[in-house]
């Protein structure tokens, strides 16, 4: 049987998440830093705490959690808690607090006429999402602002109330630099003059660079080359996500991406990240092995497709997603519709602990989500 955390406060339904000791301790200490065995005894008395939490807030989660069977008393791991399917937040509205509680509500990513997630925010767990995201990214970029380039347009952040998934991504990411520029005219074009005056101010300085993946190598790296722009990114650092689809039907893959990048502009630190807007904050990085870890408040379950247990290291199956971030919703256990494999743990010493996650793709014949995939879409995924 797993314990309620020793001293927490009880978790209310209110707009502050009251702060665990365990959560607390997650965010206190450098993410990417606590060894996997601990990580995993940390995680499940967290996100167990979490699932009677959400059963007693949200009346949909807990008809579906009875349903299935569940018992605090058989957890023995996070394998054992119960996950939702990431496309039950296309269908339902789940909420554990009340309607008056409710800061922000964030969509992800579809194309016109399809479904899309809506993921409901109280003001604690929207404070705990950006506390999370600093702190992740901290790992990268250190405490200091850098002159940001955002290769994306000014309009993906126009409305500050209802989020897409990219708009997002980029809003969540502005307090990391300073100066922004968006690289992007409103008609995907990239700003020529305006790229160069922005590099002219900055040389010889770091500089932010932030994109969804296909954009930076469709609208921004493309469109260097096509016009042979002279762009020294040499002392950049690149964080991206999402996309990847379209270029696999280009066979570029992490390493082509890089190497473009490299050679075309001298750019060489480029981490891509893993992340959803059903759990925003809790992104995966890559670190310096080219795999992707989870933060210290979240993991991954790579799960059998099918017999839905857990695979072993090395084996691919369906990315099941968990984070202790999520106290308004029950989006803390998902299971999503990617592909992926765990290759194994990182070594604490290197700086990279946790699981070693590769994802391959979409689950074959799933619902398409678009995301970042074009431009057309309002949004981005992964």
């Amino acid at each position: 049987m797993i314990p309620t955390t020793p001293g927490a406060p009880p978790r209310t339904s209110s707009s502050q998440v009251a702060m665990s000791a365990v959560l607390a301790d997650l965010f206190a200490r450098p993410q990417f830093s606590i060894p996997q065995q601990e990580k995993d005894r940390l995680l499940l008395t967290e996100l167990t705490d979490l699932v009677d939490h959400h059963r007693a807030s949200c009346e949909p989660y807990r008809r579906i959690t009875d349903g299935l069977g569940w018992s605090r008393d058989r957890v023995r791991s996070i394998e054992d808690l119960p996950y939702l399917p990431v496309s039950l937040f296309k269908t339902h509205e789940l909420s554990s607090v009340p309607p008056a509680d409710v800061f922000k509500v964030m969509t992800s990513s579809g194309t016109t006429g399809q479904a899309v997630s809506r993921v409901i925010l109280d003001r604690g767990t929207a404070d705990l999402q950006s506390r999370a995201l600093s702190a992740v990214m901290a790992r990268i970029l250190g405490n200091q602002r850098l002159p940001m380039l955002i290769i994306d347009t000014k309009n993906v952040v126009r409305d500050r109330n209802t989020f897409s998934a990219r708009g997002a991504g980029v809003l969540g990411m502005l307090p990391f630099g300073r100066r922004h520029f968006y690289a992007l005219n409103d008609d995907m074009q990239l700003d020529v003059d305006g790229l160069r005056e922005f590099l002219a101010r900055y040389d010889g300085q770091p500089i932010l660079l932030f994109g969804f993946t296909f954009m930076v190598w469709k609208y921004f790296l493309q469109a260097i080359r096509d016009l042979g722009i002279t762009a020294d990114l040499s002392g950049g650092i690149l964080v991206h996500s999402g996309g990847w689809k379209k270029l696999a039907e280009e066979a570029v893959g992490n390493t082509e991406f890089k190497a473009a990048l490299r050679d075309a502009t001298g750019l060489a630190r480029v981490h891509n990240f893993y992340g959803m807007v059903e759990q925003v904050g809790s992104v995966f990085l890559e670190g310096d092995d080219g795999f992707l870890y989870p933060p210290n408040f979240a993991d991954v379950v790579i799960r059998d497709p099918a017999t839905w247990e857990p695979a072993p290291d090395g084996t691919p199956g369906v990315v099941e997603v968990l984070s202790v971030l999520p106290h308004s919703y029950p989006g803390h256990i998902i299971l999503t519709e990617d592909l992926g494999v765990v290759h194994g743990v990182g070594d604490a010493s290197s700086g990279w602990s946790g699981k070693q996650l590769e994802i391959l793709g979409r689950i074959p014949r799933s619902e398409l989500r678009g995301c970042s995939d074009t431009h057309a879409f309002d949004g981005g995924r992964r």
